[in-house]
């Protein structure tokens, strides 16, 4: 009945988004077109709204930053790259008309036509060049596609600095001068991008791209670096330009070959929209379908970026990205799988047969760890899983109920090479879930690996954990109906967070020991799997969450008594204790963005950002 309420409420706007709705409806049936519209239709999601009110510049906003660029000491010079392919000549007059409205003026503009077959195109290009010097024009004789043609514009570069641009594009007029003042504040930089939204024929702005600060394996998943992107000239040289059979996805290529020759501080995050993707039926940013050769070059490029770095793995494309599925050794390591309860017999029978039933692993133990059960048909149920299963060990622990000392005193334990933190109210649903979380917890530099958890009814428990909503921290697109990919794909695509549940977590247990386990001394019940995750990025290592391994949270079914007592001062006292801890992480956490909303986990629009304003 509410979807129906809404269609009778905007059904004139919605008319529109008949196919849109269909097409959700397939994925996620009438659950996944009520989140939709409830989400379309919300107030706070009005980006028209948005823009007008946080990202416009006024006439006082152009006067401060005309007097920043006059008191900067040494501004850089950045060439914007534009190949050119027969593109609406309308488009292409207000692509160059966008970069000759920068407040930032030193700038070039070098494009290279493709042999475009359109005259029209070539007589805009050289009306556009003989009236501005700073228009450098390459026409090339034969047609070579884009890579090719990006060489060419390349070849006329004379600045420092390359940012990329198509040719029916447009830049907001303070594009260049934040790109400039990014460089300015961060020496080291060597690749820059921002957030990106869309732009049609009438100027309508719309489906914007708040990204995380430099995401590695949201990289991997797809080319979030896109718009508006800035490299280095010397880097992008050095590696060799533009690659040809790439075509489609040769910036991606090309970002993934310098990304091999940076450290991660040298790559940049501006969050703020400094591009405007047009939307039209031969654009990518309408829809993959219009550039299917691309979808190929990605996986060509993806693969081969993967060689080129020693990692065993292979990427594919499924249809929203990439996946990339990391190699186990030959001989895949011990597991020892960790079950903290307290009597619980149904859901701890449930959990463990499912593990045994569905799980494809080859070597896998269970440690339960039995929180002083009273409940004699529970004892006697553990005792028989272990009795039938010579994999499955009982550690009786009657200590008060402590969920990190419980963890820490089965991991001391533990036989295996890898900790998987489980709790009892979990059953597997994707039978090759330990060895997606295995292969990317033995990846160099992976910390914690978190899965993708649904609660009974389908809709999502768990992707990842962001800090900052809620207060402190919250969980990614929770509530999410099965079948749709969250913001921005990301409740579909394998990528960093700043922290995972333990609900379920998998991780080396050389690294679980390095950084001292869960702290039982200060979040006894609370927030220990998020301090562990802090921890661990902390100490160098990224936490990474996969959707590729899937199971049910029956969350918080069962807690024991003792959690219960004054439970409002233990939370709080957890609570202070993580705010003076990691107080600058949530008030920045990396894998979220600040134009996104603290007040929802549904990552839609901050009311206000919290960044200084244009």
């Amino acid at each position: 009945m509410s979807v129906l309420r809404k269609l009778l409420t905007h059904g004139p706007g919605l008319i529109k988004r008949l196919p849109q709705a269909w097409r959700v409806y397939r994925r996620a049936g009438w659950r996944g077109v009520d989140w939709e519209m409830r989400r379309r239709t919300r107030p706070q999601n009005d980006y028209g709204r948005w823009v007008q009110t946080y990202d416009m510049l006024d006439d006082a906003a152009c006067q401060r930053i005309r007097a920043q660029v006059d008191a900067m000491v040494a501004p850089p010079r950045i060439s914007v790259l534009m190949p050119c392919y027969n593109p609406d000549p309308r488009w292409l007059r207000a692509a160059v008309a966008s970069v000759q409205a920068q407040l930032y003026p030193h700038w070039e503009l070098c494009i290279a036509d493709d042999a475009s077959p359109d005259p029209a195109v070539r007589e805009a290009l050289q009306q556009m060049a003989a009236a501005d010097a700073r228009i450098r024009l390459v026409l090339r004789e034969r047609n070579g596609h884009i890579s090719e043609a990006s060489n060419s514009a390349l070849d006329a570069v004379t600045a420092p600095w390359i940012a990329l641009m198509d040719h029916d594009d447009l830049l907001p007029a303070d594009a260049l001068f934040e790109v400039a003042r990014c460089i300015e504040a961060h020496p080291q930089a060597r690749l820059i991008y921002s957030d990106e939204d869309k732009v049609d024929d009438a100027g309508v702005r719309s489906d914007p791209y708040f990204k995380p600060d430099w995401n590695p394996d949201l990289f991997r998943s797809h080319n979030m670096f896109s718009h508006l992107g800035v490299l280095h000239t010397g880097l992008v040289r050095e590696v060799g330009g533009f690659r040809k059979g790439l075509e489609g996805s040769q910036d991606w290529d090309l970002v993934l070959r310098c990304v091999e020759r940076v450290e991660p501080a040298q790559i940049v995050h501006i969050p703020r929209v400094l591009y405007h993707w047009r939307i039209h039926a031969q654009s990518t940013a309408s829809s993959m379908d219009a550039k299917p050769y691309a979808v190929v070059a990605g996986e060509r490029a993806l693969n081969e970026h993967l060689a080129r770095t020693g990692v065993r793995g292979q990427a594919e494309h499924v249809g929203i990205g990439y996946r990339v599925r990391y190699a186990l050794p030959d001989v895949p390591p011990k597991v020892s799988i960790i079950i903290p309860t307290r009597n619980a017999q149904a859901l701890v029978r449930q959990c463990i047969h499912s593990i045994e039933r569905r799980s494809s692993y080859p070597d896998w133990e269970i440690l339960l760890v039995d929180n002083g059960s009273d409940d004699p048909a529970a004892v006697a149920s553990f005792a028989q899983l272990a009795q039938n299963n010579p994999r499955i060990r009982v550690l009786r622990d009657d200590r008060p109920f402590n969920y990190s000392a419980l963890n820490n005193a089965a991991a001391a334990q533990a036989q295996g090479q890898v900790l998987a933190l489980v709790n009892n109210d979990i059953e597997v649903l994707s039978s090759d879930w330990l060895e997606e979380m295995v292969s990317l917890a033995l990846q160099p530099g992976v910390g914690a690996v978190g899965a993708r958890l649904w609660f009974p009814n389908r809709t999502l428990q768990h992707a990842g954990v962001l800090l900052g909503p809620g207060g402190l921290a919250a969980h990614a697109n929770r509530g999410l109906p099965r079948g749709l990919n969250g913001y921005a794909g990301r409740a579909a695509l394998l990528q960093g967070f700043s922290a995972v549940t333990a609900a379920c977590l998998v991780v080396r247990k050389a690294l679980y020991d390095q950084v001292g386990g869960l702290d039982e001394d200060v979040f006894a019940v609370a927030y220990n799997d998020v301090d562990f995750c802090l921890r661990l990025r902390e100490a160098g290592y990224r936490n990474i969450w996969t959707p590729y391994a899937e199971l049910i949270h029956h969350e918080s079914a069962t807690r024991g008594t003792d959690v219960k007592a004054q439970p409002s001062e233990r939370f709080e006292r957890e609570r202070t204790a993580m705010f003076a801890r990691w107080q600058s992480l949530i008030d920045h956490d990396p894998a979220y963005n600040p134009n996104l909303r603290l007040d929802a986990e549904d990552m839609g629009l901050a009311w206000p950002p919290r960044r200084p304003a244009p």
